[in-house]
């Protein structure tokens, strides 16, 4: 499995095999998923003590997949978890 995660002027990118991966869904599919709405994310820049890191979290069917990376995209933590609670 590839875990890359890039980053260009627009920001962030991330392996669609990464996702596909966690969310057991073929990358192929990732796109039109995404413009569909079905897997939506979230960006955060850390400050302070956390200043240099950048949280991407992915929500698809009741699951979450959060990336903690730092300003190279290097994945510094990964976490999975329920969030149809």
């Amino acid at each position: 499995m590839t875990e890359s995660v890039t980053r260009n002027e627009q920001g962030f990118v991330v392996d669609a095999a990464l996702l596909g991966s966690v969310f057991g869904i073929d990358p192929a599919e990732m796109p039109e998923l995404m413009r569909r709405n079905a897997i939506t994310s979230r960006s955060e820049t850390g400050i302070e003590e956390d200043a240099g890191q950048h949280r991407l979290t992915f929500f698809y069917q009741g699951r979450a997949l959060r990336l903690t990376i730092d300003d190279t995209g290097q994945i510094l933590k990964r976490a999975t978890y329920d969030t149809s609670r």
